[in-house]
């Protein structure tokens, strides 16, 4: 009799489920070691989510999600008036408001990693042709002076002109006064102890404008019997005590070269005093009138 080929294969089925032999095998790879972080949030706290896109793998997702591999430092300004008033020598990988807090501190002059370093421009070239201006008019002037070259009056030459000027003690005047403008010229030249080689030009200067000014009545300006020739040297150096002597100059690598503050502003006051001084206490006249 023949059998149906259904029965047989049922048949076969009930004895291989009912045998102990077979049955499911367990892997070690049903049971994984590292999972993953959840894209769903968790209570309490923002959750992670994997990045999807190249964005999202270097920044981050707009949420604030994603594992960032790489952060490019950015300079962000956080507010118009943080930058305002500091100087613009360097700018840090940091935010506007950390610059702003620590850009007046000299610590910070120091460039660091990640910094960008600002030029200065033509700014030292510029100081250097002013320095070279008013340091070379007062060398000559002093060596005509002191020595008598091009045509100059020579020491005593000019002690007579500084008696016939009402000045006490005119000798020694004299040599003061060549040898300060010789040296503080040179100096000006060199851009060397820069401050007090200005204050020491702007002495001289104050004083020639006063013996300029009581030569003729009244208060002159015009050349050639104004005094605009001594009113400019002495502006120009009591400027370049203001504003440093620059970077190429021998004080190039001090403070008062770049960014001179306290001290240049005390040899301003000192050369002003000392000008003023010699003229009030050996020779008295007025010279606005």
């Amino acid at each position: 009799m023949r059998k149906d080929p259904s029965e047989s294969s049922d048949q076969g089925a009930a004895d291989q489920s009912a045998s102990p032999g077979y049955g499911k095998v367990s892997s070690p790879y049903d049971l994984p070691t590292e999972r993953f972080p959840s894209a769903t949030p968790t209570s309490g706290s923002a959750g992670q989510r994997l990045p999807h896109t190249d964005d999202e793998l270097d920044y981050g997702d707009a949420r604030g999600g994603g594992l960032p591999t790489e952060q490019i430092p950015a300079y962000r300004q956080s507010g118009a008036s943080d930058m305002s008033d500091q100087p613009t020598q360097v700018i840090g990988a940091g935010s506007g408001a950390s610059l702003g807090a620590t850009a007046g501190d000299p610590s910070t002059d120091r460039i660091g990693e990640g910094d960008v370093k600002i030029g200065r421009g033509t700014l030292d070239l510029g100081l250097l042709a002013l320095r070279l201006a008013v340091g070379g008019t007062a060398l000559v002037h002093g060596l005509q002076k002191l020595t008598g070259m091009w045509n100059g009056p020579g020491l005593d030459g000019f002690e007579e002109v500084l008696v016939n000027s009402g000045f006490q003690q005119a000798k020694l005047l004299a040599i003061l006064g060549a040898i300060g403008e010789v040296a503080g010229g040179a100096l000006l030249i060199l851009g060397l102890v820069t401050p007090l080689a200005a204050a020491s030009v702007l002495a001289v200067m104050i004083n020639a404008w006063a013996f300029r000014q009581i030569a003729e009545p009244g208060l002159e300006y015009f050349a050639p019997a104004g005094t605009e020739y001594e009113t400019l040297l002495g502006v120009c150096a009591g400027v370049i005590i203001l504003t440093g002597p620059g970077r190429i100059s021998l004080d190039g690598r001090r403070g008062w070269a770049t960014r001179p503050f306290i001290g240049s502003f005390a040899a301003l006051i000192l050369g002003v005093a000392a000008g003023v001084c010699v003229w009030i206490f050996l020779n008295g006249a007025n010279p606005l009138i």
